[in-house]
């Protein structure tokens, strides 16, 4: 293969990866800065080699221009996850931005950086990683082919071996496997743009079936409580208790489509904050009636530790009673006995918000993935304690929305304690 032929090969390589790292994480953006074979300078690796998720090229070029800075510190070694996305980077890239180096065997090979429209998973994050680490060996396969190429070319006359002297097999063999490592690199990258077209049709998929199921469920429990409250005396004490369970379930049902929908929106940019004054001594209130159905005959107390000089707040009043909603469902779902807490107080210009209980807890293993989509803290939670695993990955990105962090304590048997902090105005 000739060496024109490797850099046509290489740059539709990048190009790919560019594509499957936009696709990756939900539509966004990706620049992709490396040194190619041919490029001897030092500032190789901060060249622009690929790009996708830009409506143009001089787009790509300008959000290239305003990421050197970062892309100079990834090549000295140091990833970034950016809290504050690069404008330049334009909606696809509206949510958060990382910056990772590519590097191979303590070489400086270039940077990759991606846009994302939503806040990334960790799991996410990290096949980010694995997939910089990857292209950076694609890359090095590339420098390694083409030096192999170069060592194994016909040399001038005076240079020629003597007769009988076999030359050194190493530069073909060592180019052979290169150009085996490249075409295991395509397929690769090949099986992974599938990948990416599964993940778009699986949101698709589950956006479609929460619009579709929810329309007839809410005729369903409309119907059930009008049967309840119309108190009709044919109807057995037995027949309205199990009316009055299916409204439990359906009830419930309807949180998970309406998690899974709210999701979607965080995901699709399409959940906008609506700034208000409000009162969190009466937000944590109704979060705290809200939950009472889910307590049951369990004994267990809900203690609320609300500072009486908070005062009123401008923020997303629905977000914020959300998040506080979900922390403490989750609470009092996981806690058997003994008391959940739920406090507030302002720090300065930030509102904390703790819910802690004194229930099962969370091993160390899982803590990291506790706000992931789907998560379920043991194999035997799914029955034991019913819910999707929806709940912690919607507060976590609500409260990336509202611009907040997010932190939790917690180990076995000693229950868990959630902590979120919101940057507010006082009203």
């Amino acid at each position: 293969m000739s060496q024109s032929d490797r850099s046509t090969q290489l740059a539709s390589a990048l190009r790919a990866a560019a594509t499957h790292v936009a696709d990756l994480v939900g539509g966004g953006c990706a620049l992709v800065f490396a040194a190619v074979p041919g490029d001897d300078s030092r500032e190789a690796p901060t060249r622009l080699r690929a790009a996708a998720g830009f409506a143009a090229a001089d787009a790509a070029k300008a959000a290239a221009s305003a990421a050197l800075p970062l892309v100079d510190d990834a090549i000295a070694g140091a990833d970034r996850r950016l809290a504050a996305p690069l404008p330049e980077l334009g909606r696809r890239g509206a949510a958060e931005t990382i910056v990772l180096p590519l590097a191979w065997d303590g070489r400086a090979l270039g940077a990759l950086v991606v846009g994302a429209p939503h806040t990334l998973t960790k799991s996410v994050a990290a096949t980010l990683t694995s997939y910089a680490e990857h292209l950076a060996l694609r890359l090095d396969h590339a420098r390694i082919a083409t030096r192999a190429s170069e060592a194994n070319a016909p040399a001038p006359p005076v240079a020629r071996p003597a007769p009988g002297v076999a030359p050194n097999p190493g530069g073909d063999e060592l180019l052979r496997l290169s150009e085996a490592l490249f075409a295991q690199d395509i397929e690769l990258l090949r099986s992974n743009e599938k990948l990416g077209k599964i993940e778009k049709l699986k949101n698709d998929f589950i956006e479609k079936m929460s619009r579709e199921l929810r329309t007839p469920l809410n005729s369903i429990i409309e119907a059930i409580i009008g049967v309840l409250a119309g108190e009709n005396e044919r109807i057995s004490d037995a027949s309205k208790e199990s009316l009055r369970t299916a409204l439990d379930e359906g009830t419930a049902f309807q949180r998970t489509l309406q998690n899974i929908l709210d999701l979607w929106r965080i995901k699709q940019n399409e959940l906008p904050l609506e700034v208000q004054d409000v009162n969190v001594a009466e937000v944590v209130e109704e979060a705290i009636f809200s939950v009472q159905d889910s307590i049951g005959d369990k004994p267990l107390e809900i203690v609320k530790d609300v500072d009486p000089a908070l005062p009123k707040i401008r923020t997303d009043l629905a977000k914020i009673n959300q998040v506080l909603f979900l922390l403490l469902e989750n609470a009092v779902k996981f806690t058997p006995k003994g008391t959940v807490t739920i406090g507030a107080h302002l720090e300065g210009e930030t509102l904390v918000c703790r819910v802690s209980d004194t229930g099962i807890g969370i091993c160390a293993d899982d803590r990291q993935y506790v706000f992931d989509e789907f998560f379920q803290v043991d194999a035997h939670a799914s029955s034991a304690y019913r819910g999707a695993g929806l709940g912690l990955s919607l507060v976590r990105d609500l409260v990336v929305l509202l611009d907040g962090q997010l932190s939790l304590d917690s180990d076995v048997g000693c229950g868990t304690t959630v902590q979120v902090e919101l940057p507010v105005e006082r009203a």
